[in-house]
């Protein structure tokens, strides 16, 4: 399994990322800090998953930022990712890790203390945890759980965990100090007017709580 830094890792969102198009926002997001990028888009199908994480990962190629595939193995594979992350409907964690091999990494959503405490580290590599605040950009997420809910999730996880929903660069040092191994963004970088500016902010407020 590849080495990964969850500590910056912005979720694309292709309504948001419209204006400058999901590839270019993250090519200036990974120069403004981001470690890992995920491509995530409901509405696309799978030859068009594969073409756009094809110019992905073309675009992080020697950034060392790595590519993560929301909940689409087949386009997982077909791209060569760096990592699958699934959703609790998506697909079982034993079957997702069969499917992708040993050595890309797999990451679970867990909204609850008990789907943290059944998660197991021989097949998921990391959990994101939250929503921490309710979000726009996923409708159909669970009830909100708050840093307190955060840190007693992460605590629950037996792998690192990234914490989701509705962070913002104000939002970083509770996020470390929950726990958490990192934040997942979207609206903070995705159809910002300097998306690596906003980038470098995070960054710059990540820097500060592992002080």
């Amino acid at each position: 399994m590849k080495a990964f830094d969850l500590s910056l890792y912005l979720v694309l969102d292709p309504d948001l990322c419209a204006g400058i198009g999901m590839v270019e926002t993250a090519r200036l997001a990974v120069a403004g800090g981001a470690t890992i990028v995920q491509l995530r888009d409901k509405h696309a199908g799978t030859i068009r998953m594969i073409e756009t994480g094809r110019a992905l990962k073309q675009a992080l190629d020697g950034t060392g930022a790595l590519l993560i595939v929301n909940d689409d193995v087949e386009a997982a594979v077909a791209i060569g990712a760096d990592g699958l992350h699934i959703g609790q409907q998506d697909m079982d964690a034993r079957k997702a890790r069969a499917m992708i091999g040993p050595e890309m990494i797999l990451g679970l959503s867990v909204e609850s203390e008990p789907l943290a405490n059944a998660v197991d580290p021989g097949f998921v590599d990391y959990t994101g945890v939250g929503p921490v605040f309710a979000t726009p950009t996923k409708t159909d997420h669970k009830q909100p759980i708050g840093f307190d809910g955060l840190a007693r999730l992460v605590k629950a996880s037996p792998v690192p965990s990234v914490a989701i929903g509705g962070l913002k660069a104000d939002h970083v040092a509770q996020v470390f100090a929950a726990g958490a191994r990192g934040l997942a963004v979207v609206s903070a970088i995705c159809g910002t007017p300097d998306p690596e500016a906003a980038t470098h902010r995070i960054a710059a407020e990540i820097r500060r709580a592992r002080a």
